[in-house]
């Protein structure tokens, strides 16, 4: 049977498709989808998000292989386009290769040609060659992480409206170096990227990148290690915006040097208005392990915290993320789940793909009863995290002491007692090192910190009111 466009063949694909799928299903995974183009026996689809592609090829993949082939004949293939990727080359575009006829029964592994590489974790040609003004580099930014899809609300504002600022005239604003910090899944590599993304579409002479700070960390090592040091220093020189993330991950290890390189390139970086962003998941105030002269050099710019995101933030982002992927979603659901998941962003994002995973996998349509069901689930199994950060903070509180005091030399017995217990929850409640609580809690060793554990045991076979409020500590980090 011949067709005339690419929109009559996907028509009459769907109506096989329907016949043969719970309703829900078809709405939420086969309606959003767009036929793009046909030649011979290609068809080529628009899909909403990669997530679209990822769900087709994981349940319905046999459903559209004999679909296709008995709508266009035993030669079809399928190509998918996902809207986030339009811009990209055909290389970014993932083909499956329907089986010819006569052959189904022994070739039943589909041909798959991956989507993109994952360049992330490396630099091409790391150092500067000598002589060399301009070096193209890869500067490691997700495209996905943009502005547009930075959700504005009351706990981002400050950090959102720096990071345009900095954008349209990088190194230029009283915004250098931007510190961002923050709990895990408020949104910091995001508006990292998404400033650097930013600064290349307004300034494409600029050079951009963004390495996490353990990656910088391991480069300095290799560099040191092939006596290259004086190329690595330079080839960060070059760089007009610099975007480090994890900037606490310079205290963990004991890396004086690494921290000493990078204040030489902070240094030269600031003194030439090159732009400087740093994400951190606390304040300058509250990092220990890193060296003073660098704690004050990130005080220069702006600070700027990102807080949990409120209610309408939340709201706005679900819709967000259902819109980017064309999701259909009953608003009452949207509003049960934006409520309820109150921890993170990615953990409501996680919570929306389970979801409708859960849907999918067992063909029930989805409901706020079921939304309910999962959601009441997915929150009573999350257990609050402790932290290091969150033992200090909750020490504090019990023994009505300030945190600075907690983490001062002061030999006060009820500040140094404080302290010990702090230290005791940490190495029973966390997985850090002994090394990594003595660096958070006071800047200790870790013989101190086994010291604390120590006495903190003896205390509780001793002292009856001290026992209590150890007890009393462990209801609260357990409650």
């Amino acid at each position: 049977m011949k067709f005339n466009s690419h929109d009559q063949i996907w028509e009459r694909c769907l109506n096989i498709i329907r016949d043969n799928v719970p309703v829900q299903a078809f709405k939420t995974w086969f309606a959003p989808i767009k036929p793009l183009h046909f030649e011979g026996t290609d068809l080529r689809l628009q899909v909403p998000s990669m997530f679209y592609v990822e769900i087709l090829e994981e349940h319905y993949i046999g459903l559209l292989k004999s679909t296709l082939r008995r709508v266009i004949g035993p030669g079809a293939k399928l190509s998918y386009e996902p809207v986030m990727v339009q811009d990209l080359t055909n290389e970014n575009s993932k083909t499956i290769a329907m089986p010819a006829q006569g052959k189904v029964n022994t070739v039943n592994k589909l041909v798959e040609i991956p989507i993109s590489v994952d360049r992330r974790h490396e630099i091409k040609n790391p150092f500067v060659i000598p002589g060399l003004q301009k070096l193209k580099i890869d500067s490691q930014l997700n495209p996905q992480y943009t502005f547009d899809n930075f959700i504005e609300g009351d706990c981002n504002k400050l950090a959102r409206s720096a990071g345009l600022n900095i954008a349209a005239n990088p190194g230029k604003t009283a915004f250098n170096p931007l510190f961002i910090h923050g709990g895990s899944g408020y949104g910091k590599s995001h508006l990292a990227h998404a400033i650097g993304l930013q600064v290349k579409e307004q300034h494409p002479d600029k050079m951009v990148l963004y390495v996490h700070a353990h990656q910088f960390q391991q480069q300095f090592v290799d560099a040191v290690q092939a006596n290259e040091t004086n190329d690595f220093i330079n080839f960060y020189r070059m760089i007009d915006v610099l975007i480090i993330d994890d900037i606490h991950s310079f205290a963990q290890g004991n890396k004086p040097k690494t921290q000493e390189a990078f204040f030489h390139i902070f240094n030269y970086l600031h003194q030439n208005f090159k732009q400087l962003v740093l994400t951190c998941d606390k304040s300058p105030a509250e990092l220990q392990g890193l060296e003073q002269r660098l704690l004050s050099r990130f005080k220069w710019g702006l600070i700027a915290e990102l807080q949990a995101p409120d209610y309408e933030t939340r709201l706005a982002i679900l819709k967000h993320r259902l819109y980017r992927d064309g999701v259909e979603l009953n608003p009452e659901i949207q509003k049960y789940i934006a409520k309820n998941v109150t921890t993170n962003v990615r953990e409501m994002e996680g919570a929306l793909v389970s979801l409708l995973a859960h849907s999918t996998l067992n063909k029930n349509e989805i409901t706020l009863s079921l939304a309910q069901d999962l959601i009441d689930k997915l929150v009573k199994n999350t257990r609050k995290s402790i932290t290091v950060d969150l033992i200090q903070n909750t020490i504090c509180s019990y023994y009505k002491v300030s945190l600075e005091q907690l983490n001062s030399k002061t030999r006060r017995r009820e500040i140094v007692q404080a302290r010990q217990v702090a230290m005791y929850f940490a190495k029973a409640l966390t997985k850090e090192s002994l090394a990594s609580i003595g660096t958070s809690i006071g800047g200790k060793d870790h013989a101190t910190v086994l010291h604390a554990c120590k006495t903190v045991r003896n205390l509780m076979e001793t002292d009856r009111s001290f026992r209590e409020d150890v007890l009393e500590l462990e209801k609260i980090f357990k409650g």
